[in-house]
């Protein structure tokens, strides 16, 4: 699961935060690893609230059913 957070690095832990404690449970997954993040702004030249990050956390379906997401 990803998503693309704009605006300051020191703003991304509410959006963590909902991925992993709102959106990842409300989708029935797992989370089977570490989050990372790609950053696709330079800060030396980006102004901070246009700062591009994507926030990725690996999931996988519950035991439930549905099929694997990685």
């Amino acid at each position: 699961m990803q998503t693309l957070h704009i605006g300051p690095y020191d703003h991304e832990g509410p959006v963590l935060e909902e991925m992993h404690n709102s959106f990842i449970p409300k989708k029935s997954l797992t989370m089977t690893g570490r989050h990372h993040e790609i950053y696709l702004s330079d800060p030396r030249r980006t102004a901070p609230g246009k700062l591009r990050t994507i926030l990725r956390q690996p999931v996988a379906a519950d035991k439930d059913g549905g099929v694997s997401r990685q």
